[in-house]
């Protein structure tokens, strides 16, 4: 959500000058507070707009340090310069010097003319009678201010050369959160990061947080989460390197995982991932090293296209010399390669593509030909492209050399140089026993996720019937693993009512048996049906608090279907049983304490205090945050691989965190509900 700092004077009868045709200069009370509750709020609810005003920071207490902070972060400030106010000027000039953009000036007409300095500026007019007259029109100025961006501040005009204060430069996250990020990415919680990105977005640290989950999330592997949080950068920041920088990445992951299976959803992802890397390349002020970066994602994406395109062809080689895909995949690896010579994984890429190019035109000669106007053209353009792998074949060898170099020097060792060793030589050589030989060495010491990336090229090699020998020698010699596809996950989230409280007036789950088999019988079922919906490749996994009642009926059904479930407990093992357990009796203690040694049992907090980076939010608890942690785990592989399951009566909660608030924030993200009736059991 987009922040806007409101700087206005204030008052409902704030005794002000109008200028008179009849009587000149007159008395005229003017309500300042009107023109907020009738113009500015409901254009920034229209647009779906948050923030506040500058008395919101003068009752804060803290005027000066929180006044520039706002004026520094806030996306819109706007600007109410109907009277000649001091402090209205003072903070407008404030955020001129800071901002170059996002600045909207508005006025009363009839009122003080407006300053010299910002004479011929534009500004919203709008009637001291009746404000919301001009609703409409001040929504349409306020969108077009944050989608066109364009320079609104005259410091900046009159100084083009100057710099804009980057935001983020000046703000700090509070190291408590920080620390809970890193423990929840070395624990590989995505679960925990997606519920700590969805907490950030109510403070004016937010983008650096997005920034530093986001980085998590994508090297766990979590994609579509890390899409989530990356795209929260983007809304802000569309040009933004870092962020176009992964989502190119990850849109180039996801499209290879739809590989095959879905030929247009893959398409599609393909020209997301172009479009973040056009806006990268694109921008003047990156480094060679990231333009390189940009234009390799570029190559793969051609790459990918241009695989799918021969793939399921008879004559293989034939489709793949005629694919537009293969030259523009070679061109973009090369440009890269020639932004940064260090960048050595694109030099290889490039001349790889172009010693296939050469070997099929030799293989096709017919295909070839019919490419150019004459066949001394196509002849002509062989021999250029051979000279040109002569080229690229010395250039990166000294690209190589260096790399080794450097990590010699800091006596450092890198598998991924090694392999591109073996690379080398396999696109240089004449001898395939060596080849196989130094691949053999190299991958040995690599995962078999990693001897599959590395073998991927040679495959392709393989299934065009290039470098046959090469080939051959390789991948008899260097075994292909074999790695079984992992069944994907589909959660299934609990929540329900617990065992009633002596002090409960109306019985909702009284300790009987009668009630408590009835309920498990229904929870059964309902787990049962969605067994039965699961379509092939996918696990059920359980999810569900350790309270009496409904949570441990869950585990204890999980548990007979051979549903691998986790506990989550909002509070350590015997504080929690003190809340949630210990009224219930014994039994269900000691129930508690058997699936307790048997699950995992990840914990959110260690007290019901908050941290202390969230304590100013209100109106939200330990329970609520419970909620949304589980909730967040349930989505980690987005809401179509989730369902909740809800024992509940259909009524308001008893207190927050229940199970009628966790049934609406599925329902908010558009999530699967199935509902248990207590109350027909």
């Amino acid at each position: 959500m987009a922040e806007v700092f409101i700087v206005r004077p204030f008052g409902s009868r704030r005794p002000v000058l109008k200028k008179n045709t009849k009587n000149g200069l007159q008395t005229i009370y003017f309500d300042f507070d009107r023109v907020e509750t009738d113009l500015i709020k409901p254009a920034m609810r229209a647009l779906n707009l948050g923030g506040g005003t500058t008395g919101e920071v003068f009752a804060s207490g803290s005027i000066h340090e929180d006044m520039f902070s706002e004026l520094l972060l806030a996306d819109i400030v706007i600007a109410d310069i109907t009277i000649h106010n001091a402090n209205v000027f003072y903070e407008l000039g404030i955020r001129h010097a800071l901002r170059d953009k996002s600045t909207i000036l508005i006025k009363a007409s009839g009122y003080d003319e407006t300053p010299f300095d910002i004479i011929g500026y534009k500004y919203h007019s709008y009637n001291e009678q009746d404000p919301a007259a001009s609703l409409d029109a001040f929504i349409k100025m306020m969108h077009e201010t944050l989608e066109l961006e364009r320079t609104d501040s005259p410091v900046f005009k009159v100084l083009p050369h100057l710099d804009t204060h980057d935001p983020e430069k000046y703000i700090a996250m509070p190291q408590d959160f920080v620390e809970e990020v890193r423990v929840a990415a070395e624990a590989g919680y995505a679960g925990r990061l997606g519920l700590l990105a969805y907490e950030a977005q109510a403070f004016n640290w937010r983008l650096p947080a997005y920034r530093l989950i986001g980085e998590h999330l994508f090297r766990l592997k979590k994609y579509g989460l890390s899409k989530e949080v990356w795209d929260k950068v983007i809304a802000k920041k569309k040009k933004d390197i870092q962020a176009n920088d992964r989502l190119s990445t990850i849109y180039q992951r996801l499209a290879e995982a739809a590989l095959g299976a879905n030929p247009q959803e893959t398409r599609a992802l393909l020209a997301q991932s172009d479009m973040a890397a056009e806006i990268i390349i694109k921008d003047k002020n990156i480094d060679n090293y990231t333009r390189a970066e940009a234009y390799t994602l570029l190559a793969r994406n051609e790459k990918t296209r241009w695989v799918m395109e021969w793939s399921a062809a008879v004559d293989k080689q034939k489709k793949a010399l005629e694919s537009i895909f293969l030259q523009q995949a070679q061109e973009y690896y090369e440009r890269g390669f020639l932004q940064n010579l260090n960048h050595y994984y694109s030099g290889l890429n490039a001349l790889a593509l172009l010693k296939v190019q050469i070997a099929l035109a030799e293989n096709n000669t017919t295909t070839w030909e019919l490419k150019f106007d004459t066949e001394d053209d196509a002849l002509r353009e062989l021999e250029k492209m051979k000279k040109r792998q002569q080229a690229l074949t010395a250039s990166l060898r000294l690209s190589l050399d260096a790399a080794k170099a450097q990590l010699k020097a800091k006596n450092e060792k890198d598998s991924w140089l090694d392999i591109s060793e073996a690379d080398y030589l396999f696109l240089t050589s004449n001898r395939p026993e060596k080849v196989a030989a130094v691949y053999a060495a190299v991958l040995n010491n690599v995962n078999p996720q990693g001897r599959e990336s590395a073998l991927k090229q040679i495959k392709i090699y393989a299934a065009l019937q290039l470098f046959n020998e090469h080939t051959t020698a390789t991948l008899s010699t260097v075994l292909s693993p074999t790695i079984d596809e992992p069944l994907r996950e589909h959660f299934l989230l609990f929540t329900g009512h617990m065992i009633d409280k002596p002090d409960r007036e109306k019985p909702r789950f009284p300790v009987t048996k009668a009630k408590e088999n009835a309920v498990k019988r229904a929870i059964k079922k309902a787990v049962m049906d969605e067994q039965k919906r699961l379509p092939d490749g996918y696990i059920l996994k359980g999810i569900a608090g350790g309270a009496c009642g409904g949570d441990i009926l869950f585990h204890e059904v999980c548990q007979e279907a051979g549903i691998e479930s986790a506990m989550f407990l909002a509070l350590p093992p015997d504080q929690f049983k003190k809340e949630s357990v210990a009224h219930a009796g014994n039994g269900w203690g000691d129930r508690f304490n058997q699936l307790y040694k048997k699950l995992p049992h990840p914990v959110l907090s260690a007290s019901k205090e908050l941290p202390g980076w969230l304590r100013g939010q209100k109106n939200y608890g330990i329970w609520d945050r419970n909620n949304l942690w589980e909730l967040h785990f349930a989505l980690v592989n987005g809401g179509s691989n989730m369902t909740l399951i809800a024992l509940w009566d259909k009524q308001k909660a008893d207190g927050p965190g229940g199970t009628e608030d966790m049934v609406n924030k599925v329902n908010e993200r558009g999530g699967k509900v199935v509902v248990v009736d207590i109350r027909k059991l």
